[in-house]
This record gives C-alpha cells, sequence and structure tokens, in this order.
C-alpha cells in the first residue's frame, strides 16, 4: 500500500538551529521519543549523499518499524532527501524555509508498505497506519522544539496533494 503524506512545522527558532538538529539523525532518539535506534553503516561522500543509517521508529501501534535511509540530496539549511527501503521502501524529503523568525519545516514522505501483515490490512487500516504516522510526527514536531527550547508556533498533518 502507497502512502504520501505531509508534515509541516512552524517552529520559532533560526533555520540554521533547526536544520542541524534535523540533519543529525543519530541524536534524534535523545529526544524523540518515537525514534528507538538510528545507526550509521556507511559514510557517503564529503558532502554526505550516500550516507547510509538504520532506523527503528515505534509509534502509538504495537509494532516498530525499521528501515535504511541513503542520502540522495543535502542543500545545507534548505533540504535533506533520502531513499528508503526495509517495512516501508520510498522516499523521504525535508524542506527549511525561514521568514520573520520562523523557521517552516516541510517533510514530504511517500513509502510504501512491505511487510505482508500490513498490506494486508491496508484495505481496512490505512487511515490507522497514517494517524499512526501523524501522531508520530506530531510528536517529533513538540519534541523538537522542547530540544530547541523553543516553541512549535503550528502544524500541520495530512496528505500530500
Amino acid at each position: 500500500m502507497e502512502y504520501r503524506l505531509l508534515t509541516l512545522w512552524k517552529i520559532a527558532a533560526p533555520r540554521r538551529q533547526v536544520y542541524d538538529a534535523v540533519f543529525d539523525s543519530l541524536r534524534w532518539p535523545a529526544w524523540w521519543p518515537a525514534v528507538e535506534h538510528v545507526e550509521q553503516i556507511a559514510s557517503g561522500d564529503a558532502d554526505g549523499i550516500g550516507d547510509l543509517r538504520r532506523y527503528i521508529w515505534k509509534g502509538r501501534l504495537p509494532y516498530c518499524l525499521s528501515f535504511v535511509a541513503r542520502a540522495t540530496a543535502i542543500e545545507e539549511c534548505h533540504l535533506l532527501a533520502a531513499e528508503v527501503d526495509g517495512d516501508l521502501t520510498g522516499s523521504g524529503r525535508w524542506t527549511f524555509l525561514y521568514d520573520s523568525g520562523i523557521t517552516t519545516v516541510r517533510y514530504d514522505w511517500q513509502v510504501r508498505t512491505t511487510r505482508l501483515w500490513m498490506n494486508a490490512l491496508a484495505p481496512l487500516a490505512r487511515g490507522i497506519f497514517a494517524r499512526n504516522h501523524h501522531a508520530v510526527m506530531r510528536q517529533g514536531g513538540e519534541a523538537l522544539a522542547r530540544h530547541l527550547e523553543t516553541r512549535l508556533v503550528n502544524a500541520y498533518y495530512g496528505d500530500l496533494p
């Protein structure tokens, strides 16, 4: 089953500070409760392209998701993109904009589930799986704001247009 999900966070912090916290995913487990584990598998080139990391996530539902992400694009303070493979396959893309003291973080998540049981349940449980993702991202936005000792001004969680 394919999912095309969108997260928007508006955080009262400089873009550099927000970008650095998102970029440093090895430290996510310290401040983002849904991130169970992140490990570096391989380093990319001097710019980080090709960087390979394994992630284990735990949302509200009684299962964990594991996948490997390979960095495909990095534009400092503007863009982070990766392809993922594992329990989910597809891509994720972070973009960062700054205006009047607010950094807007946009996360586009376009993935397919690969677990047989998830695909079998998807016709009935697709909405539950999407809401679980949104809950993880809501928790992430709130946790990021706390981590940066600032506030989450606004947020949006929904489907990509």
